[in-house]
């Protein structure tokens, strides 16, 4: 195997597992970051995460078409290859995974897992199929690369629990860790995506994180009634001129059932459009 600090690149999921196979016979502890690569700050942390936890981390980059419906932004997603690559060396990841779309769907391929109720909610009525795509590809990643633990980022909440769920239900010995959101100095959640805003997009963005703080402002003073909440956080973003809302919602942080009291730990999530880009941001109460 190579020495920390020496980057290789596996196109081949046979090679990948035999990368896989040697760890687990030497004894070395695997850790993973799947990613759709253009990565930024926050895709970093993941990794730094594993480098500091592992003793070999491999980090994937596939960008899979199966979690993106018809209009979305497949063909315009930032590729980045030679970035992401310096970025990841850099950081000491061991193995970039970086397989074709045939690689990963070979003629044939028809098997897709359904997430069930998780799926059903938030982001979930906007992007149909979209986290049936993810967790296919994520479970084939994770049969791929078999790693001891995997890192993602708390950012797509609801991606999250739909893998911690599908690990739990197919008695996947694979830990999942958790990272806190990254953020702008003025609040933004770091994002592939935001690379899409103009100028003057990326001002209103702002508000998308000030809308989830007033929120937390206004719980914390004692009020629990979700409808005023989520009246505070719509009157931040529409006084930004920010009227395309898919949701904003207080959930349970687990089962993400639909909450009419807030309590502490609660999940606040939202998704907003600005033209054609999608922001999601989310807190914790």
């Amino acid at each position: 195997m190579d020495s920390a600090g020496a980057l290789s690149v596996l196109n081949c999921p046979s090679d990948m597992k035999k990368i896989s196979d040697a760890c687990r016979e030497a004894g070395k502890k695997l850790g993973f970051v799947p990613t759709m690569g253009a990565l930024h700050t926050g895709h970093i942390t993941l990794v730094e995460e594993s480098v500091r936890r592992a003793d070999v981390t491999v980090a994937s980059v596939f960008v899979n078409p199966t979690q993106f419906g018809p209009g979305e932004d497949f063909d315009r997603y930032e590729r980045d290859y030679e970035g992401d690559v310096e970025k990841l060396a850099r950081c000491g990841v061991n193995y970039l995974f970086y397989p074709d779309i045939s690689d990963i769907y070979p003629d044939g391929f028809q098997t897709t897992v359904s997430v069930g109720n998780l799926g059903d909610c938030l982001c979930g009525p906007f992007r149909p199929g979209h986290f049936d795509g993810v967790a296919t590809v994520v479970l084939k990643l994770f049969n791929i690369v078999r790693p001891d633990f995997a890192v993602f980022g708390r950012k797509d909440y609801q991606q999250l629990k739909i893998v911690q769920k599908m690990v739990r239900d197919f008695d996947m010995d694979i830990e999942i860790v958790e990272m806190p959101i990254v953020r702008e100095p003025d609040g933004l959640a770091m994002s592939s995506r935001n690379a899409y805003l103009s100028a003057e997009q990326r001002i209103k963005a702002a508000s998308v994180s000030k809308a989830l703080g007033e929120i937390r402002k206004k719980f914390k003073s004692g009020c629990g009634d979700c409808k005023i909440l989520l009246a505070e956080a719509d009157r931040v973003l529409r006084m930004a001129q920010i009227n395309d809302i898919d949701y904003i919602e207080i959930r349970d942080p687990e089962t993400l059932e639909l909450r009419h009291r807030a309590a502490e730990g609660d999940l606040v999530a939202l998704a907003v459009r600005l033209d054609d880009t999608r922001l999601i941001d989310n807190i914790v109460l």
